[in-house]
């Protein structure tokens, strides 16, 4: 699984709307167990500690992902999340306990053979995907479990899963998506891919794989190396890490990032 093991070492996605000073609500992060590494980036929580006054948004930044997620207290509403060319808001109520599942960068649909861009830029029910794993989830899965036995419960799932499969790598794919975290997203996607796809053939399998285009992936790549890098608004703005990813002036990378987190660098990095 050499292909996964690179995307791993070059691409950490972040989720960073939560602030972890939050007292009413948590969000935490697991890591998974060596034997789906190659697959899931990590497990998550989102839940409520005490009931909020007013409902709760929940903003999910471009991360190039899929998502697998449920209500922990009604595991039968469960659902899948595509990869997302913007932020997206959820109005999840003032008690909640959400878990999900990360995966990385093309390792849904080499696991479950459904074409990524069939999922992009929306939520949809799982039952309408993959109908197998919503009941499995619903049946499986206990509101009163702890959050280290449903991940538990997902590794031996996943496990069994990924171990049943026999995989197809296209090298040429994983060649151009390790040029594109190598360079951090900064790339002519046209002339500088050349891994032995045509333009043509690059579209079509980055759809299937990713659920975008390369160019769209690249700039959500870049975009997420400057979340990476943690800069704060001080720091942005005398070191200029923008024009390192290839953005020329401050109002291109204002409104690109805007896109892509819902709020400006200087409202996110406060």
């Amino acid at each position: 699984m050499k292909e996964f093991k690179d995307i791993k070492k070059h691409y950490k996605p972040l989720q960073p709307t939560v602030k972890v000073e939050s007292k009413k609500i948590t969000y935490s992060e697991v890591q998974p167990s060596r034997d789906i590494e190659h697959f899931v980036y990590c497990f998550w929580q989102l839940k409520t500690q005490k009931s909020l006054k007013e409902p709760f948004v929940y903003r999910v930044v471009s991360d190039g992902c899929i998502d697998i997620f449920f209500n922990h207290n009604q595991p039968f509403e469960n659902f899948v999340m595509g990869f997302c060319r913007k932020y997206t808001e959820f109005p999840i109520g003032k008690t909640f306990n959400y878990i999900g599942i990360r995966f990385l960068p093309s390792a849904f649909p080499l696991l479950f053979g459904i074409n990524a861009k069939t999922l992009s830029n929306q939520s949809q029910e799982l039952k309408h995907i993959l109908p197998e794993l919503s009941i499995w989830i619903a049946s499986h899965i206990k509101p009163l479990q702890s959050f280290k036995k449903v991940t538990s419960l997902f590794t031996e799932k996943l496990t069994e899963f990924s171990k049943a499969q026999s995989f197809q790598f296209d090298h040429r794919f994983f060649n151009a998506l390790n040029l594109i975290f190598e360079k951090n997203g900064f790339l002519d996607t046209e002339k500088e891919l050349n891994t032995g796809l045509s333009p043509r053939q690059l579209r079509r399998i980055f759809n299937y794989y990713i659920g975008t285009t390369a160019k769209t992936f690249s700039n959500v790549v870049r975009f997420q190396y400057i979340l990476n890098a943690k800069p704060s608004r001080q720091s942005l703005k005398e070191n200029k890490l923008y024009f390192d990813v290839g953005f020329f002036d401050q109002a291109h990378f204002i409104k690109n990032f805007t896109t892509f987190y819902g709020v400006t660098p200087s409202e996110a990095f406060k």
